[in-house]
């Protein structure tokens, strides 16, 4: 019973806590809100799509399911890398379609309170962070937090209503 009741408040005093799946795309570490994972796939195949950006890598049948898959790296200009049996799919709900984001690597889930979280910095119109939701440092990290209704667009998760 005493448990309970100094967990509640430190969470009221601290400002709500969420839950992030952190990953990794090279050296950098970024999170998801939990709630919006449905999944965790090892890579598999994936049918490309004709006259599909770069980041976008195509399609994958999920359960009978199309849904768009997008490579992170790409998407951020990151550096491409072959793929390792640690790179994987994460499937996500965005702006309630699913879709596919290929990362290096699944680091962890990290319980990290709305007070922890630092706003996104500004470096003015030159660099697009409207997707960044904020800033958490974990340990000597800092962990990229994304806003994933933010992150892709439209365009990048309408194969999956198209095919539905």
């Amino acid at each position: 019973m005493q448990a309970v009741g100094p967990d509640k408040s430190q969470a009221g005093n601290a400002g709500e806590a969420s839950q992030f799946l952190t990953f990794s795309l090279g050296a950098e570490e970024y999170g998801i809100e939990i709630l919006k994972v449905q999944e965790i796939k090892g890579y598999s195949a994936i049918t490309h799509i004709p006259n599909a950006p770069p980041h976008v890598k195509g399609v994958m049948n999920l359960r009978g399911t199309v849904v768009p898959v997008v490579d992170l790296r790409a998407k951020f200009s990151m550096e491409a890398v072959e793929y390792t049996k640690f790179t994987v799919i994460i499937v996500v709900t965005v702006n309630e379609k699913v879709a596919g984001l290929v990362v290096d690597a699944v680091s962890d889930v990290l319980n990290i309170s709305s007070a922890e979280i630092r706003p996104a910095p500004d470096f003015g119109e030159r660099v697009d962070t409207r997707f960044i939701s904020g800033m958490a440092g974990v340990g000597e990290k800092l962990v990229v937090l994304l806003d994933m209704d933010r992150l892709l667009t439209e365009e990048e998760v309408a194969a999956q209503s198209g095919a539905n």
